[in-house]
């Protein structure tokens, strides 16, 4: 089933502005809250739904990748994206448990872990790195095994940044949930205000002896080997966002993003044009007057053409299919191959004779098709003749 539009998921426009796209999540978060709907499979899915729009749009790097790429920008394939498509309830209360306010409903969030209750850690940051993708990797998709210097989760107490379990203790401030509530008299009649506990900052517990290990981080500076599925069809500049993969955050909180940076390596023989390849082949002056069967590079290896009698610079061929795919159909490019005569610098009594006995040869001399106007014509005219736009 397609995804739908994040923009009509939240009911804004692509011109709107984070306040107005937070308001409207805000808006439908709060209608399909699992404690307004307890037991809603429906309403919990479109929570969720929200949640995954909202965490793209309120991103201005994945928005534009959104905006220009729709949902393929934001790697929906092969394990990429930041979206909450695999986000259980807890990590969209911890990432945006600000949306629903500390006390829109008297602390009934208590219990989900948002609206300003107990939170575990902090957020680890995204990490950025630019990954190098040659032609034939860019047009099958490719595996890549990379090397990731980040913060990682501290082995010795498995992220806590507590020396053992008998280190961390119930929040004496807060008594645990992470809230303290404040009562005030006001000339309307009582408040109630809930803010984050300042002792312990949200979490509910505190540490008596920290880890000598990461010294009460949770996490340490390391190495971690990640497998990555690249998509095919992918470009030069394109970013894709891997959930869960960047720094790992403190004190057990959820792990930053991932955001790759596609980096096209050149080719030694071809050069991209959108899903086109193009190759320069050159050929003798012989070859083009008497034909000739020439091997060339492609993506994925090599092929032969056919270079007819008579094929004059500039020529254009065309092989269907071998370009690069689309990243968001099933289009294709195609390889186009340019034929440039080549002349020689260097020639000697012999063959300057030859050539002096043949230059006053009617058949050598530029028939009607070699037109100024033709001569001057670019590469990407000549293009539009193979097919014939």
């Amino acid at each position: 089933m397609a995804k739908r539009d994040y923009y009509e998921i939240l009911g804004v426009s692509k011109g709107s502005s984070a306040d107005e796209i937070k308001k409207s999540y805000r808006k439908i978060a709060l209608q399909y809250h699992p404690d307004r709907n307890p037991g809603n499979k429906e309403a919990e899915e479109k929570f969720k739904e929200a949640a995954e729009a909202y965490e793209v749009l309120s991103n201005s790097e994945k928005r534009a990748s959104y905006d220009r790429f729709g949902h393929a920008g934001t790697g929906g394939n092969g394990g990429f994206g930041g979206g909450a498509g695999g986000m259980r309830m807890e990590d969209i209360f911890q990432n945006f448990g600000d949306i629903f306010g500390n006390d829109m409903f008297g602390g009934m969030f208590g219990g989900q872990g948002g609206g300003g209750g107990r939170r575990q850690g902090t957020r680890g940051a995204n990490l950025r790195i630019k990954l190098k993708m040659d032609f034939a990797e860019i047009a099958n998709g490719a595996n890549k095994k990379i090397k990731v210097k980040k913060h990682i989760t501290c082995q010795q107490c498995t992220g806590s940044g507590a020396k053992d379990k008998a280190s961390i203790q119930s929040c004496g401030t807060c008594g645990g949930s992470g809230q303290v509530r404040r009562v005030t008299n006001t000339f309307l009649g009582q408040m109630q205000t809930v803010t984050t506990c300042p002792t312990c900052n949200g979490e509910g517990s505190t540490i008596t002896q920290k880890c000598t290990a990461c010294k009460g981080e949770g996490r340490v500076y390391g190495e971690e080997t990640l497998s990555l599925d690249m998509p095919a069809g992918v470009q030069d500049g394109m970013q894709l966002s891997m959930s869960g993969k960047g720094n790992a955050g403190e004190r057990g909180g959820p792990p930053g993003d991932l955001l790759l940076i596609v980096e096209e390596e050149k080719h030694e023989f071809l050069t991209r044009h959108d899903l086109d390849v193009v190759y320069q082949l050159h050929v003798s002056f012989p070859d083009a007057v008497l034909g000739m069967q020439a091997e060339v590079p492609t993506i994925d290896g090599k092929a032969k053409i056919k270079v007819p009698p008579g094929t004059q610079s500039g020529k254009v061929f065309r092989l269907k299919g071998k370009g690069f795919p689309s990243f968001q159909s099933y289009e294709k490019g195609d390889q186009l191959i340019e034929v440039n005569v080549w002349s020689p610098q260097h020639l000697t009594h012999e063959e300057k004779d030859m050539l002096e006995r043949l230059k006053n040869s009617p058949n050598f001399a530029p028939g009607p098709d070699a037109r100024a106007e033709r001569e001057e014509r670019g590469f990407f005219d000549k293009i539009k003749d193979v097919f014939g736009s």
